[in-house]
């Protein structure tokens, strides 16, 4: 159900990560083996998918976690569907968390452990999507969107009840990073092991591709790959705005309002004093008059204080209010009531006898009505503003519990619709490639996509100043190829490029085998009649590799250390420019012994991941005392279920 909130929070910027840190534990749970569990079945009902001690999983409770991780993942992902995230692998993912999860939580009550309300109260108010206009947690806002998911708060409690649980139980784990030199020694070694190899490369370019391709071949070719010109699925998204600026006439404040804001803020507006004043704090009656008898004779009272091991602390333009708030209002009384230049004390405060001297006075005078006109006019516009803009959305969010459709909404509030063209998930319109979404056009986007049919419009904030935007979806253009007379050209590009890599291939295979039976790699690739890349030398310790990650010289790296001295392996190049023939030609073992640095760094690294497996272990090991028991025959029900309705809520 965490998932849960991860999607009803889209419509608050920024807000995913409040739940995304209490998933973390979960997610890390993954690593399981479901089908270790699903061989302990037995005795469970048609309704329970699995049994967790004296608690249990139900087919509802597995059900509905996969509709919400879906619903979660496609806030990144919106085109993914229930098939998608089954053929992934994400269905068992699920299922083990629900199990994991439950475990922990029974363990953690065994053991004596309490979530208490107090605290599952504070994670629930501390969700920004539950915020109203005023900043503060809103239970009927709170109300309106477990109506909206088909929720009850028991649910909700429920679930961060078990989070809390995995939380305390595991946390102190997933810092247990410590790894012993000698366990770490052959890593060590490992990572110091080197190769060295040589780089043969074919281009696509310099390969032949063959003649024109017939229509025939067209036409075939572009019914194997069809994929590749379908379009994914569009849709028009409609929007009407509510900004600030569009209830700018009902924001304006009236003379009447102005003047009462002025006097009910009578004081902030009068003629006040403020001064500058030094002063020092002296723990002892004796000490302070010494102090005070050296400053008013003339000494610097901040030097005074330093010959004494005390340090003065300033404040400049203090008015006398805050200074009382900041001492004690007999102590203000009395700098306030001193001439400038005096020095004044001491006088008892809360911390100690205080010595002060007043450097500066300066005369702050009041504002007339007409003065202070402009500042009020501003303060009460913004307080207009944020108000109506709360009306406003209170009252388009009741009109959509009560099921209004987009245009019901848009003439009831009197808004202006607007439309953006066909658009994908990420934004692009094919038949408008001119149109560049905005930012806030991007996220009514994201929002229109995670809508099912017959949802109802949604409300997305925009901006920095409580505006918003009314989202419903318009025409949907389900996901179809284009005609091939659309994309001849591309087609026969695509299939020339194809051949080029087919034959490019051939001709890398056969210097391969060339090199694996002993010719010099140069000479193999001098009989290709190509004018191909002179062969290159490469080198690299496994250190490299690890840090040549996500770059492109991971790929040849990685096969270089894939294979035997001697040996050679083909790679195709990125984007299917070419193919490269790589031979190992010397390996130098590493040895970490005695390389106190090496072995180090090898701990380092390694424990990084130590605690993700130690919390892995801890879990299973969980699950075993607390006694899981699943029924194979419901999961694959489930599973079936979900794949056949595309796991609709409905």
């Amino acid at each position: 159900m965490l998932s849960f909130f991860r999607r009803i929070i889209n419509s608050k910027a920024g807000v995913i990560v409040t739940f995304i840190v209490l998933g973390v534990i979960a997610i890390a749970f993954a690593a399981g083996d479901v089908s270790n569990i699903a061989g302990m079945a037995g005795g469970l009902t048609g309704s329970t998918v699995a049994k967790v001690g004296s608690a249990k999983v139900t087919v509802d409770d597995l059900r509905t976690a996969a509709q919400n991780e879906v619903a979660a993942y496609r806030q990144e992902q919106p085109t993914l569907d229930m098939a998608q995230f089954i053929a992934a692998g994400g269905f068992e993912g699920v299922l083990q968390r629900e199990v994991t999860g439950l475990s922990l939580e029974q363990f953690g009550k065994d053991q004596g452990m309490v979530v208490s309300r107090r605290l599952v109260d504070g994670q629930i108010a501390s969700i920004p999507a539950f915020r109203g206009p005023n900043g503060q947690f809103d239970p009927a806002l709170y109300q309106q969107l477990l109506a909206q998911r088909k929720m009850t708060d028991a649910q909700v409690r429920t679930d961060l009840q078990r989070t809390l649980f995995a939380q305390q139980l595991t946390v102190p784990t997933i810092g247990a990073t410590q790894m012993a030199s000698q366990m770490a020694l052959p890593y060590a070694s490992l990572l110091l092991e080197k190769r060295q190899g040589e780089v043969g490369y074919i281009p696509t370019r310099l390969v032949n591709a063959g003649g024109a391709p017939s229509d025939a071949d067209i036409q075939t070719f572009y019914s194997r790959n069809v994929q590749r010109y379908t379009l994914p699925e569009r849709r028009v998204v409609r929007y009407a705005l509510v900004t600030p600026s569009a209830i700018a006439a009902q924001s304006a404040p009236t003379d009447a309002e102005i003047a009462r804001y002025y006097q009910t803020n009578a004081a902030r507006y009068a003629a006040t004093q403020k001064r500058d004043v030094t002063q020092v704090i002296v723990a002892d009656q004796a000490g302070a008059n010494a102090l005070a008898t050296r400053a008013k004779g003339g000494a610097s009272l901040a030097e005074a204080a330093r010959a004494a091991g005390l340090e003065a602390s300033v404040q400049k333009g203090v008015d006398k209010a805050t200074y009382a708030t900041q001492s004690a209002p007999a102590v203000a009384d009395a700098v306030f009531g001193a001439a400038q230049g005096a020095v004044v004390g001491p006088i008892r405060g809360p911390l100690g006898f205080v010595v002060a001297r007043v450097d500066a006075v300066t005369q702050v005078p009041g504002k007339t009505l007409a003065q202070a006109r402009p500042e009020i006019v501003t303060e009460l516009t913004k307080q207009k503003q944020t108000a109506a803009l709360g009306e406003m959305r209170n009252a388009i969010e009741d009109s959509l519990s009560g099921n209004a459709t987009f245009d019901e909404v848009i003439a009831d509030r009197k808004l202006q619709a607007q439309a953006t063209p066909a658009v994908t998930a990420q934004g692009a319109a094919p038949d408008a490639p001119a149109f560049q979404p905005s930012a806030e056009q991007r996220a009514m986007i994201t929002a229109a996509f995670t809508a099912e049919d017959g949802d109802a419009p949604q409300i997305v904030p925009i901006g920095q100043d409580g505006g918003f935007a009314v989202v419903g979806v318009g025409q949907i253009q389900r996901s179809a190829p284009r005609p091939l007379a659309q994309v001849r050209q591309q087609v026969i590009a695509d299939l020339t490029a194809d051949r080029a890599r087919a034959a490019a291939r051939k001709l890398a295979n056969a210097v391969l085998a060339k090199v694996n039976k002993g010719m010099p790699m140069a000479q193999a690739l001098k009989e290709t009649g190509l004018a191909v890349p002179p062969v290159r030398p490469i080198a690299a310790s496994r250190r490299d590799l690890a840090a040549a990650q996500n770059t492109p010289a991971a790929a040849p790296l990685a096969l270089l250390f894939s294979m035997p001295q001697n040996k050679a392996k083909t790679l195709e190049a990125p984007a299917n420019e070419g193919w490269y023939i790589i031979r190992v030609t010397k390996i130098d073992a590493g040895n970490a012994t005695g390389n106190a640095a090496a072995i180090q760094a090898a701990r380092q690294d390694i424990g990084r991941l130590i605690g993700r497996e130690y919390v892995s272990q801890f879990a299973r090991a969980v699950r075993d005392t607390v006694g899981v028991k699943t029924d194979p025959k419901a999961v694959a029900k489930v599973r079936a279920e979900l794949l056949n309705n595309g796991g609709s809520d409905n």
